[in-house]
């Protein structure tokens, strides 16, 4: 087992940067590609960005050039730097990991683990 606990949410303003940290304990060495998604009320989870085990990256459009996914191997955290916030950037923020090598999914249902959430919140 894995368990995850992000941490950093919080309420900012429009053009403000946050920084997201999700802590990894258990069995880490059973977690592969690592990644962050977001949730808005009343819709399903969707794909913010994602690191592999060897720190490749792939982003979903939406926040392209303004959002850095990292991993800290040595300390077991994954985090999430984001700049530019928008209004639309308002939502649940969550950490995934997933038990299988050598892929890099985008979609909820393929990652094992997952942490219970950070908001975060941009005021317009």
């Amino acid at each position: 087992q894995v368990q995850l606990v992000e941490s950093g949410g919080g309420r900012v303003q429009a053009g403000d940067s946050l920084r997201l940290s999700c802590a990894a304990s258990g069995r880490t060495q059973d977690a592969y590609t690592m990644a962050w998604f977001r949730q808005f009320p009343g819709k399903d989870r969707e794909f913010v960005a994602m690191i592999s085990r060897n720190d490749a990256t792939y982003y979903s459009d939406s926040i392209q050039g303004r959002f850095t996914i990292s991993r800290d191997k040595a300390k077991n955290t994954l985090y999430l730097q984001m700049n530019s916030l928008k209004f639309e950037d308002t939502a649940v923020y969550y950490c995934a990991a997933d038990r299988i090598a050598g892929r890099m999914p985008t979609v909820p249902f393929e990652y094992t683990w997952w942490g219970p959430g950070t908001q975060v919140t941009v005021a317009p």
